[in-house]
């Protein structure tokens, strides 16, 4: 049977933030079933190019603002406990974002 590897924050997040994540993550989710709509409307290409575009935008932007929070919070709180290698999660999860 294979280990729970699930993670979970030393602080939890706040209901703001959570609601705030959220928030994008459903808009998300709307730009990607609208994607879909498109699709099955047989849209110009083009246009549903401009909207997967969007799509991209928001996803990205959305995991800065995961790892600016990840950077501020547990990552902060790992290095002042002395745990630096931490910081070569940090790297690969900026490689990852890219």
């Amino acid at each position: 049977m294979k280990e729970d590897t699930k993670r979970y924050r030393q602080t939890p997040r706040d209901e703001q933030e959570t609601r705030l994540l959220k928030n994008r993550l459903h808009r998300m989710i709307g730009q990607l079933n609208g994607i879909e709509k498109m699709i099955d409307e047989g849209r110009y290409c083009g246009d549903i190019l401009i909207q997967v575009g969007a799509l991209e935008s928001a996803l990205q932007s959305f995991g800065y603002i995961l790892l600016k929070d990840h950077l501020h919070s547990c990552v902060t709180n790992d290095v002042l406990e002395g745990r630096t290698e931490t910081m070569d999660e940090v790297m690969e999860l900026i490689r990852k974002l890219k």
